[in-house]
């Protein structure tokens, strides 16, 4: 079976605007690096390309173990409730 296209990782631009205020501000504040919008989309768009790609295959490898235990239970509550004949 082929393996589906993973989606590209795409904020909403409000999200982006926001992502980008809240980099800016932190760079700044931590490390005194006044950058322009330009430089900290370019951090942005690093982030986005190189590290948020592991974060979310680990939120479908958390989601979909917690689907299998729920699925289970759901199994098992079934045949709890089959009469027997």
């Amino acid at each position: 079976m082929a393996r589906a296209k993973v989606p590209s990782l795409a904020l909403e631009p409000a999200q982006e605007h926001a992502a980008l205020l809240l980099l800016q501000r932190f760079l700044d504040e931590r490390f005194e690096l006044e950058l322009g919008t330009f430089e900290v989309q370019e951090v942005l768009d690093l982030i986005t390309r190189e590290l948020a790609p592991h974060y979310y295959n680990k939120a479908i490898l958390d989601v979909q173990a917690h689907l299998k235990d729920r699925f289970e239970s759901i199994e098992s509550d079934l045949w709890a409730l089959e009469k027997s004949s």
